[in-house]
């Protein structure tokens, strides 16, 4: 099994540079996720979105599931079994008492076969997903211009979006259907144009079939004259 070179571990979000607000609608309510572990603000753009690291705020404001339960971190890892001794309790109960469903990667379910490319272990994603959910991500974007967007991504080959500021900006598709939920891969998924450089609001709006764990965004040089 291959890990992709140079992408990120469990919270490589913790290495991204924190920014203000300043950019953000005016009227959003949410802020970029921070816990006792997490403390670098927004994530930066080029770089890595992890998925688990949406912003605070809640449901309606920084996200929308459709219920209240996080199946991942708030129900299944509250199983011993699913408590490998390869993570512990900051990582089995990441974020359980909010909606969004999030899981990590572990060594019987995901590392025990062939991926098409490996995640890390302990590896945070959001899985249980269902229609018309979103999570929203204050990004710090350090340039404005075209960016290749690349997913580590498991399950079906769905198509996702992204807004801008509450715009839509990109449509993208996974390309490949893995077969299963525990089986991965990461591929490039299209592209999206940010305008302006300084902090946005990113929105990513998903369906039912996949678990997501991260983003890679990679600024694309202007064509020279």
């Amino acid at each position: 099994m291959k890990t992709p070179k140079g992408k990120p571990s469990v919270l490589a979000c913790a290495l991204l540079t924190g920014v203000a607000n300043a950019a953000v609608p005016p009227d959003y309510k949410g802020r970029p996720f921070e816990d006792s572990a997490y403390q670098a603000g927004a994530q930066s753009i080029p770089g890595v979105v992890q998925c688990a690291c949406y912003d605070l705020g809640g449901k309606g404001v920084a996200y929308h599931d459709t219920d209240a339960i996080n199946h991942g971190s708030g129900e299944l890892n509250q199983q011993a079994l699913h408590q490998r001794p390869h993570a512990g309790p900051y990582i089995w109960g990441f974020r359980k008492d909010e909606g969004v469903d999030i899981s990590y990667v572990k060594d019987f379910a995901d590392l025990n076969h062939p991926n098409l490319v490996s995640p890390l272990v302990n590896q945070l994603y959001v899985g249980w997903t269902d229609d018309g959910e979103w999570c929203n991500y204050t990004v710090d974007v350090k340039a404005p211009g075209t960016y290749r967007v690349s997913a580590m991504y498991s399950n079906q080959a769905n198509p996702i979006q992204f807004s801008i500021n509450r715009r839509h900006a990109s449509d993208c598709r996974l390309p490949v259907d893995t077969g299963h939920w525990h089986r991965w891969n990461y591929a490039e998924i299209g592209k999206i144009e940010f305008p302006e450089a300084g902090p946005q609001l990113l929105t990513f709006h998903y369906n039912k079939g996949n678990n997501f764990a991260y983003f890679v965004f990679e600024r694309l040089e202007p064509a020279k004259p």
